[in-house]
């Protein structure tokens, strides 16, 4: 399990702020063996800018070469689905991802009207063959903090 950045207010107009709080990474499957291992995950920028493009780049290691896979991204605001993406492996990474660390680097713009609340993001990582080679969720939030007077 990785822990994620901390909350920190951004003004906007009317003096109020955006801000987004990630929590733990944990695995789809606890006790899963998968070949993906991720350590971490860190967003930028920090806080997420709704209407913006936010980048999430994910860390991770491999035992094996993987030539080609996709991702598959699915985002929950409390529990209603609100987001699916399938997305080429090789648009996020480079390829071929070779034996050892990797990063992968995805970039989501948020709509404009996303309302506050609890987000939960799952992503799945399958190679070529289909075979899932790493299943991650984790959670965020984005909400509306008073700007403090200095």
């Amino acid at each position: 399990m990785a822990s994620l950045l901390d909350c920190r207010a951004l003004p906007l107009l009317f003096l109020l702020a955006a801000c987004a709080v990630a929590t733990d990474v944990n695995y789809c499957k606890k006790g899963a063996d998968y070949p993906v291992k991720v350590s971490g995950v860190n967003m930028s920028p920090y806080p997420i800018e709704r209407g913006k493009p936010a980048t999430f780049d994910i860390s991770a290691t491999t035992g094996d070469q993987i030539s080609k896979g996709k991702l598959v991204i699915d985002v929950n605001y409390f529990f209603l689905h609100v987001h699916h993406g399938v997305y080429d492996l090789c648009e996020e990474t480079s390829c071929p991802v070779y034996v050892g660390d990797f990063v992968l680097s995805h970039q989501q713009t948020l709509p404009s009207f996303t309302p506050p609340g609890s987000y939960t993001l799952t992503m799945q990582m399958t190679g070529e063959d289909g075979k899932q080679l790493t299943c991650i969720t984790f959670g965020f939030s984005i909400g509306f903090v008073p700007v403090a007077d200095n």
